[in-house]
């Protein structure tokens, strides 16, 4: 059931549904697949998280967002960066090859979008997610949260590695 929360692409409104995550609750737990097809869920991660949320990796925009969190993480120390979008495992798998990204992992919602509705970024009438950074602590509280209110706009990278950084302090 889609809410009155919505995004723009190219200045066009499009519904999102799913829950409204907030910066203080728990972090939704998820159902993802990894490059190596094997599930990934939120009790497989650990530690400081930053969730890069992509529509997908073959626009400019995602790519240039997963390279910018891939160039961050040498900095981050013990954050892990997860790229979370709907593309199918072994696209995210060619992508990160021919793009030499090796220190952000990449995890598809290709099967059922289970993490687009439990973290509020499905957009309902394409089936892709809006474009989200989450950052997430070793208790699995949401301490940083930015919904890019238009897709093909980029996140604000220095705020979420900011909160990435205080949160692993």
């Amino acid at each position: 059931m889609a809410d009155s929360r919505q995004v723009t692409m190219k200045g066009n409104p499009l519904p999102l549904e799913g829950k409204d995550v907030q910066v203080g609750q728990t972090a939704p737990d998820f159902s993802l697949t990894g490059i190596d097809m094997k599930t990934v869920t939120l009790g497989d991660t650990s530690g400081v998280r930053i969730f890069s949320i992509v529509p997908s990796l073959d626009t400019p925009v995602c790519d240039a967002q997963t390279r910018r969190f891939n160039e961050a993480a040498a900095e981050l120390g013990n954050v892990t960066i997860y790229t979370v979008s709907r593309d199918l495992p072994f696209a995210q798998k060619r992508w990160c090859g021919a793009a030499g990204v090796d220190k952000v992992v990449t995890l598809s919602d290709y099967k059922d979008g289970n993490f687009g509705l439990a973290w509020g970024v499905m957009i309902e009438p394409l089936k892709i997610f809006a474009r989200a950074v989450y950052v997430v602590d070793a208790d699995n509280k949401v301490t940083y949260g930015q919904l890019v209110p238009e897709v093909a706009e980029h996140p604000d990278y220095d705020a979420a590695l900011a909160a990435a950084k205080a949160a692993s302090a």
